[in-house]
């Protein structure tokens, strides 16, 4: 897919079509936001004092891998997650790109239901933030790439007074600065530049030193191994966010690769 322009935009002009539709129902949606459990504390799940946070993905295909899963099931990778230990678990709802939709995290949610789950989508109006709650999210990601400063701020304010405290994503040096200026708590590193999808894990290296230590750091995409986990724990991140090589392994070995990511002696050193 690297030969289309700026995946990003298309995504975006896609969603906004969608979102749309969406916003008619913007009262009754707002009003359902509040009907489900209180939500599970995304934050605290991630701020360990000893040791390294892995949040695991559920996601059934993206546009630069194709169908990632050929027997996507999310609730029984929910529940293997869940199981094997997971601190969290992300849903991919994207529906024309990443072929994600909102009954995925809603499937999660019944398999993980004691398990923090952030809704992965691109999210831009409240209308999405409300929806998020409404089909059980405990978190949702906010991607700076798509909101100016003002946006981010209101989206994060909204979150907070629904109980959630979202992932606000940057790529580079100056949306890092954006994130910390709306006043973002968890700042999660996107090593795959979601404009040509190249990834590459110094991205977390390059950008780390610019977020403060009482900031939440998630690495997120192209993490393959416990190797790459002590790489980001020795920056100082406090989480990594893995998709694709969890989706990969398949739920019959799905522990087994979880624990040999969290079962590594990580000594934090920065």
């Amino acid at each position: 897919m690297s030969d289309i322009p700026d995946i990003l935009s298309k995504i975006v002009k896609n969603k906004r079509k969608r979102v749309d539709i969406l916003s008619a129902n913007l009262s009754k949606i707002k009003d359902a936001a509040f009907s489900p459990p209180a939500p599970i504390d995304f934050l605290s799940a991630l701020s360990k004092k000893n040791g390294f946070s892995l949040i695991c993905e559920v996601k059934k295909a993206s546009p630069s891998a194709g169908i990632i899963c050929d027997k996507f099931q999310p609730a029984k990778f929910a529940k293997s997650y869940a199981d094997a230990g997971a601190d969290a678990i992300s849903v991919l709802t994207e529906e024309d790109f990443f072929l994600g939709s909102t009954e995925d995290l809603k499937s999660a949610r019944v398999a993980a239901s004691q398990t923090p789950i952030l809704r992965k989508d691109f999210i831009f109006s409240e209308v999405q933030v409300y929806e998020s709650r409404m089909i059980g999210a405990d978190s949702f990601l906010l991607i700076c790439a798509i909101l100016d400063k003002n946006e981010l701020t209101r989206m994060i304010s909204l979150g907070r007074s629904l109980k959630m405290e979202p992932l606000v994503e940057a790529h580079d040096r100056k949306e890092v600065d954006k994130a910390l200026s709306a006043g973002a708590k968890i700042i999660g590193i996107n090593n795959r530049d979601l404009r040509t999808f190249k990834v590459e894990l110094e991205t977390s290296k390059k950008l780390s030193k610019y977020i403060p230590g009482d900031i939440i750091k998630v690495s997120e995409s192209g993490i393959k191994d416990a190797s790459d986990c002590k790489f980001l724990m020795d920056l100082g991140f406090h989480a990594a966010l893995v998709g694709e090589t969890f989706m990969r392994t398949g739920t019959a070995n799905l522990s087994q690769k979880i624990k040999s990511f969290k079962n590594i002696p990580y000594e934090k050193t920065k």
